[in-house]
């Protein structure tokens, strides 16, 4: 192979080749940096909230009748939705995974400890059917019993004294706990014990950016404010079909007040991540922008290239060199240029990706994006160079000898 004639050939014109290796370096260090920030944030969009999604709805009942026996509405709505042909379940509740907006509070071990200490939680306050009505799944205890399900009282600050917790906020709790943390005792707020009566698999906070987002408790109080919030489960299919029905009979069971914000489980996360939807959609648009017009510079280059050595293609062309010599001596030539400025892009790709996830807390690099990327901007560059070479390689030796 004509390594030797290649690398003096790169010498007499070192200026366009390094040019275009540190074009392709730029490029895979942008693009490797740029495919991890996607693929973190398509994982975080990927994650489920631990509701039955597919089959959930939700919407709010706003009261303006100032003397409303809010307590009452409130059993009157959900027992008219339970008893809907194709409804499994409904709660009332302050908010709902991924909803932006919710109740939190500070879990501690011990009583009157420092506040530093306590590990934060999404509270949602439930009845004996938010387990069902969310789509969780006890792993560990027993839901609330209809007798521990109490009504917030305006003139006292007490919480129930039962709760259950998603499994990661359990394992943040007790750590270094074995065996089972159902019995055992929190205490939130102003120090008022909790006793975990069972722990669920999973369901998210409201908010999806916060890093606790997995930590939550359902509490069995029911707070009976102007303002209500439900959710309903309905079996597979009957989602689309109760929504309408749903609101046309709340509506029309109460003129005092609005029924609003109806919504499906889908359009809520599609409204909490749009920031992370909107950036991939973005990066994806730069990454490819930056490899084709690094394909259309090594284009350029190596079409420059074939022009300029014209002559001394004919001479080999009549010496005996075959098409596929002519084809191989270029695209061997790309290649070198290529390694090179991949080779640096990798490293550059890792130092920056440090710099990254020290300064912004971003994942680390996985191990297989560097080495996926630099076999596409080989074949980027392999492709590109096609093209020139294969222009090359047609040249005849009568026309190369008149030129010049």
């Amino acid at each position: 192979m004509e390594l030797g004639p290649i690398f003096r050939a790169m010498l007499k014109a070192k200026a366009g080749y390094i040019l275009i290796a540190l074009q392709i370096a730029v490029t895979m260090t942008i693009m490797v940096n740029a495919i991890a920030i996607m693929q973190e944030k398509n994982d975080a969009i990927a994650r489920e909230s631990g509701m039955d999604e597919a089959n959930t709805f939700a919407f709010s009942s706003t009261s303006f009748e100032p003397d409303a026996d809010m307590r009452s509405l409130v059993e009157e709505d959900l027992d008219t939705i339970r008893n809907l042909p194709g409804v499994r379940s409904a709660v009332a509740s302050n908010s709902y995974p991924l909803r932006q907006g919710g109740w939190s509070e500070g879990l501690q071990l011990e009583p009157d400890a420092n506040s530093s200490d306590s590990i934060g939680s999404a509270i949602y306050f439930v009845d004996e059917h938010g387990v069902d009505s969310f789509g969780a799944t006890i792993i560990d205890g027993q839901n609330f019993t209809p007798n521990q399900v109490s009504f917030k009282d305006p003139e006292s600050n007490t919480w129930p004294a039962y709760g259950i917790v998603t499994e990661a906020l359990a394992k943040e709790l007790f750590p270094e706990e074995q065996t089972s943390v159902v019995g055992k005792t929190i205490y939130l707020g102003d120090n008022d014990p909790i006793n975990i009566v069972a722990v669920i698999d999973r369901l998210q906070a409201p908010w999806q950016s916060w890093t606790g987002v997995e930590r939550s408790m359902l509490i069995p109080q029911r707070r009976l404010g102007t303002y209500q919030t439900y959710i309903v489960r309905t079996e597979p299919g009957y989602r689309d079909e109760l929504m309408p029905q749903v609101e046309e009979l709340l509506a029309n069971s109460n003129k005092g007040r609005i029924i609003r914000s109806m919504t499906t489980m889908d359009h809520v996360r599609m409204r909490a991540y749009l920031d992370e939807s909107a950036m991939v959609t973005m990066l994806t648009f730069i990454v490819t922008l930056l490899v084709i017009i690094t394909g259309l510079g090594i284009v350029g280059l190596a079409s420059f290239n074939v022009s300029r050595r014209t002559r001394q293609i004919g001479i080999r062309r009549a010496l005996g060199a075959n098409k596929f010599a002519i084809m191989r001596y270029f695209m061997v030539e790309n290649f070198i240029v290529s390694s090179v400025g991949i080779a640096t892009g990798g490293i550059l790709a890792v130092l920056l990706n440090i710099l990254m996830v020290n300064a912004f807390g971003l994942q680390p690099l996985s191990w297989y994006v560097i080495p996926i990327a630099m076999l596409v901007l080989w074949l980027v560059g392999q492709i590109a160079v096609a093209g020139p070479a294969r222009r090359a390689s047609n040249i005849t030796p009568a026309i190369a000898t008149r030129s010049g």
